[in-house]
C-alpha cells in the first residue's frame, strides 16, 4: 500500500509540469522569453522521485 501512495504521488509532478508549461505559454506575457524558458525547464528536474521509488528505495 505504501509503494502505491508513493507512485500517485509522483504522478502528480508531471500533472503540476504541464500546468506550469501551460500558465508560461498563455498566460505570462510579463515575463520574457529567457525567464520562460528557465522555470521550463527547471519545472522538469523533481521526475527523479519516479526512478527512486520503481528502484526500490523509500521516498515517504
Amino acid at each position: 500500500m505504501k509503494k502505491v501512495l508513493e507512485l500517485v504521488l509522483c504522478i502528480l509532478h508531471p500533472v503540476a509540469v504541464v500546468l506550469i508549461w501551460i500558465d508560461l505559454l498563455f498566460s505570462r506575457s510579463d515575463m520574457g522569453l529567457l525567464p520562460r524558458l528557465a522555470w521550463g525547464v527547471a519545472a522538469l528536474v523533481p521526475f527523479v522521485p519516479f526512478l527512486y521509488v520503481l528502484t526500490g528505495n523509500d521516498f515517504l
